[in-house]
């Protein structure tokens, strides 16, 4: 998926629920901060979105634009409509998401996560296609091990899931590191 298909997709989300602001979660959360990312990142043909002040909506959107949609088979890319309990995230992520705004979004918002938020909910998710897309992370420079433990504390998990969550991510650069890839500490 491209920025200006995630464009597409909040203008349609907007018209569909005749809402103004839009969260982005999952991978291609990653267009609000890294406007071209590499291929890696995006390989994905779904942007997981729902109406910030109407969440309940989101089915609408996957009803509209959804997998297998017309929508779908025109473009090639699609919504799923989903909740905020969809990604566990820090306590402070709505202060550091992305904002995407333009004439393609017909000034709608789309709130895009912060990388190290993306990150942290995939390492909790932990598929691994989650484990390959924070591997990515790391080699391309896009977050550091350092920054992503720092936020650890705030992750709404137990004290033994934080321990389990930063053995997985000390795990991840490590196994990174060990394949060549360099991964910065800092």
């Amino acid at each position: 998926m491209t920025k200006e298909e995630l464009e597409h997709i909040i203008r349609a989300s907007g018209d569909i629920t005749d809402q103004y602001e839009f969260v982005i979660l999952g991978s291609q959360s990653i267009l609000g901060s890294v406007p071209r990312p590499e291929e890696v990142f995006t390989v994905s043909m779904e942007a997981d979105i729902y109406p910030l002040q109407a969440p309940e909506l989101a089915d609408k959107i996957e009803g509209a634009i959804g997998e297998g949609s017309q929508f779908h088979q025109t473009y090639g890319y699609y919504a799923q409509g989903v909740g905020p309990e969809t990604a566990s995230l820090p306590m402070d992520w709505m202060q550091r998401v992305h904002r995407v705004q333009n004439g393609n979004t017909r000034n709608r918002v789309g709130y895009c996560l912060d990388v190290l938020d993306l990150f942290l909910a995939k390492a909790v998710a932990g598929r691994e296609k989650d484990r390959e897309f924070c591997i990515a992370l790391f080699e391309y420079a896009y977050v550091t091990p350092e920054a992503v433990l720092k936020l650890v504390s705030t992750m709404p998990i137990d004290g033994k899931e934080q321990r389990a969550l930063r053995a997985t991510i000390r795990r991840w650069s490590k196994a990174a590191q060990e394949a060549g890839r360099y991964i910065p500490e800092k």
